[in-house]
């Protein structure tokens, strides 16, 4: 087995598809970024750095799929909320239906 190629192939798929795990965990409530981060750990283990998350976090916003809000906390320091917004909620369906039509055509041909 070609480890390194395994190891470099697995890096590649984490990160075409950690945009689709951001938005279907946000699809069930809103989040800061270190629960965020918890919840992609939990739902997946995977392992996402927050040097990772908000780069894509900030890029989702760009492009109108993520909404975020400051909240302030009884601590005292605010939080950073994110949720879908109407067209990430959109762009998530579509998301969904392609990823089950790759899923369906992997599966015809694994063995």
């Amino acid at each position: 087995m070609n480890t390194e190629f395994v190891q470099n192939w697995f890096s590649q798929v984490k990160k075409g598809t950690l945009s689709y795990i951001i938005l279907i965990i946000l699809d069930e409530k809103e989040y800061y970024g270190y629960e965020l981060v918890q919840g992609i750990k939990i739902h997946t283990t995977l392992e996402v750095a927050e040097g990772t998350l908000y780069p894509l976090l900030n890029r989702l916003k760009t492009e109108g799929i993520v909404d975020s809000k400051w909240i302030e906390q009884e601590s005292g320091i605010p939080r950073k909320y994110y949720t879908l917004s109407k067209d990430g909620k959109a762009t998530l369906t579509e998301m969904k239906k392609i990823w089950s039509a790759l899923e369906t055509a992997i599966q015809k041909i694994q063995k």
